[in-house]
């Protein structure tokens, strides 16, 4: 069985921060939100953790293995280099849905996310780490099956980018529905989801559901782990294994 920790991450009071005094210029605020992700993907990526971008005002880390003070250290750092502050929330679960849901209500009830007098609340309690198990985390790594030939090279840059696009975002809403699973898009043609233990059968079931739906055919390579870090390198080297075996689904370790 699963036990994601999930940490939700929210800009505090950014919205009206970003027209204080005056509307600020859109190239310095995409500026900073890209080199805050940079640096929180640098943050929790030393600590075996995973963050994605989502809004870039709220972002989704994959935290097993951090405690308390890590997330403490993190919001000092964002404090110290930006002219904004974070709120962290922590939930925990078999689903990592599920946990998304506990952190983002317990953070809801500690005020707004333009309550200017909520600032750098963090939120809930970690894994002990005498209950941790190298199976906590399951990452999926999936991949659009020969983008470069059909896409890339085929189509403007403007509609490969919608294709694919539009695959992760039938892929992202399936996975959440049907599988409780969350599902960023990390670049490319490359999508990371952070599921529950689900079985060959269900990624398949993804997999088909994509085809039919948007008509973009993808793989994907899952692997389990006591981290993120762990489990997405497993990810990583079960997708090279279905490329190498044109095959839809590989599992490592193998269940």
């Amino acid at each position: 069985m699963t036990n994601t920790q999930v940490t939700l991450v929210q800009l505090d009071n950014y919205g009206p921060w970003t027209v204080t005094p005056s509307p600020r210029r859109e190239v310095d605020l995409q500026t900073m939100q890209s080199r805050m992700y940079a640096d929180l993907s640098q943050a929790f990526g030393m600590r075996d953790g995973y963050v994605f971008f989502t809004r870039f005002d709220n972002m989704i880390a994959v935290t097993n293995g951090l405690d308390l003070e890590d997330h403490a250290r993190i919001q000092e750092s964002v404090r110290n280099r930006y002219p904004v502050t974070v709120s962290l929330s922590m939930g925990t679960g078999p689903s990592p849905a599920d946990a998304l849901v506990d952190a983002t209500a317990a953070l809801q009830d500690q005020g707004s996310a333009q309550d200017a007098d909520r600032r750098e609340a963090l939120l809930g309690q970690p894994i002990p780490e005498a209950e941790r198990t190298d199976d906590d985390v399951q990452i999926a790594h999936f991949d659009v099956v020969d983008a470069t030939g059909t896409y890339t090279d085929q189509l403007d840059a403007f509609s490969s980018f919608a294709h694919i696009e539009q695959g992760y975002a039938t892929l992202m809403r399936y996975m959440h529905d049907a599988h409780d699973s969350l599902s960023f898009f990390v670049g490319g043609d490359n999508i990371i989801a952070v599921c529950p233990d689900l079985s060959t059968a269900d990624y398949a079931d993804a997999i088909d559901h994509v085809s039919a739906t948007a008509g973009v055919d993808v793989r994907v390579g899952v692997g389990r782990g006591t981290s993120a870090h762990d489990a997405g390198m497993g990810a990583k080297h079960a997708l090279e294994d279905a490329r190498d075996h044109e095959s839809d689904v590989e599992v490592l370790p193998e269940p």
